[in-house]
């Protein structure tokens, strides 16, 4: 009999006879409460009516339509409908599968537009699983390990990680910068920097938030020696973290954004977006892909920013994320370090009496919440943060279902 790779390990035992808003029924016939969201991406809950509707009906007249050979609609009809939600300038698409082939356009768009050999990555981020995507990621060894040698020319500063460093935000964020320059100095020489690639929130490396004087900073030595600055909005866009995209946040412009993820509700689409200009550079030949733009997966994703829009979900994700960050916080019991978040990018980092990282109890809490019927991953270097990341529907009672459940593992720990 074929199996599937044994290297392949599921998080939680359930398997999934369907799923609803922000609950996943089992074969078992128990629901669970579905605080992971597929890694972020069923952005409006479960097979929500009007997406299942949008796809079921381009179905019937078109799956797929490669789009270097033929145009479609639903990609025309996206590529438009995206203008209307991303940020002034970034009025030029191109799109792919996944999260990694997006980063892997923007590397490829950002040397070819600069001439330059090098990209500055950070500390702690993730930014997908392929050679290059994995030579960018510095969140765990566990994404670039065994296949070696990596891709030249990336080099990595620190991200203001404060509880980390044991500072102040303020330390952290003039230590970053600071080490920063120095890397400039010693490493990557700005005439030979392409990019600094970075994710508003790390994501795997442990749901820490960056703070608008870091992103600012990147911003001005960006401008300064002509290098791009591009923000990973895989994780971070489309609503998730109070805000269309997480960037916006922290008042700066950006000349790349990378997306994935909520963008379809699950359907596999992912893509750049960047000024017209910039995209010109971008050699001829160089950008393309059997299923990129995929006809069914773009409608997915219209019906998907309607809902988002006309649900009020961004509003939603900022309201219920402060509910869910302050609830996390006024249960933390001495096992937690800290809590923190941005909208619905919640983590609890787990830590012993002598503050250091403790993975056995995070997974601990992580199997013990399943039991109790609600699902969760962890993430962090240390596989010490456990994360909530409902979908954008969630609602008030939700919430407070998560927390009853929450508070209950951390007193039985």
């Amino acid at each position: 009999m074929t199996a599937l790779s044994p290297v392949l390990k599921q998080a939680t035992p359930i398997t999934v006879d369907h799923g609803e808003g922000c609950y996943l029924n089992a074969t078992d016939g128990r629901r669970y409460l579905d605080f992971t969201a597929g890694i972020g991406v069923t952005s409006t809950g479960h097979c929500h009516p009007r997406v299942v509707e949008a796809a079921r009906a381009q179905i019937g007249k078109l799956i797929h339509g490669q789009y270097t050979t033929v145009m479609h609609q639903p990609l025309l009809a996206l590529t438009e409908r995206l203008g209307d939600v991303l940020p002034e300038g970034l009025d030029s698409l191109f799109f792919a599968n996944s999260g990694s082939e997006a980063i892997e356009a923007a590397l490829r768009l950002v040397r070819q537009a600069t001439g330059r050999p090098n990209v500055v990555v950070f500390h702690g981020g993730f930014h997908g699983r392929t050679v290059a995507a994995a030579t960018m990621t510095t969140s765990g060894t566990r994404f670039s390990a065994g296949f070696s040698p990596l891709m030249a020319g990336v080099h990595v500063a620190p991200f203001p990680t404060a509880f980390r460093y044991g500072w102040s935000e303020e330390q952290a964020t003039d230590f970053a910068l600071r080490e920063l320059d120095y890397l400039l100095t010693t490493l990557s020489a700005p005439a030979e920097t392409a990019a600094f690639i970075v994710e508003p929130v790390l994501g795997e490396g442990g749901y820490v938030p960056g703070n608008t004087r870091f992103f600012q900073g990147l911003r001005e030595r960006a401008d300064a020696h002509g290098i791009l600055l591009v923000f990973d909005e895989i994780q971070t866009g489309f609503g998730r973290t109070g805000k269309f995209f997480g960037h916006q946040h922290f008042e700066v412009r950006p000349d790349v954004i990378t997306i994935a993820k909520g963008l379809a509700s699950g359907f596999p689409l992912s893509g750049i977006a960047v000024s017209r200009e910039l995209m010109a550079k971008a050699w001829p030949g160089s950008q393309g892909g059997t299923y990129g733009g995929n006809a069914v997966a773009c409608a997915a994703a219209l019906a998907t920013i309607d809902v988002i829009e006309s649900e009020g979900l961004v509003d939603n994700a900022a309201e219920r994320g402060r509910q869910l960050l302050d609830g996390a916080r006024s249960r933390a019991t001495k096992a937690v370090g800290d809590v923190r978040g941005l909208g619905l990018m919640v983590g609890s980092e787990f830590t012993t009496a002598a503050g250091e990282p403790d993975a056995e109890t995070a997974a601990a809490a992580q199997r013990l919440a399943v039991d109790k019927g609600m699902l969760l991953l962890t993430c962090g270097a240390y596989s010490n943060v456990v994360r909530m990341i409902p979908p954008l529907v969630v609602t008030p009672d939700q919430i407070d279902e998560a927390l009853v459940i929450w508070s209950s593992v951390l007193d039985e720990l």
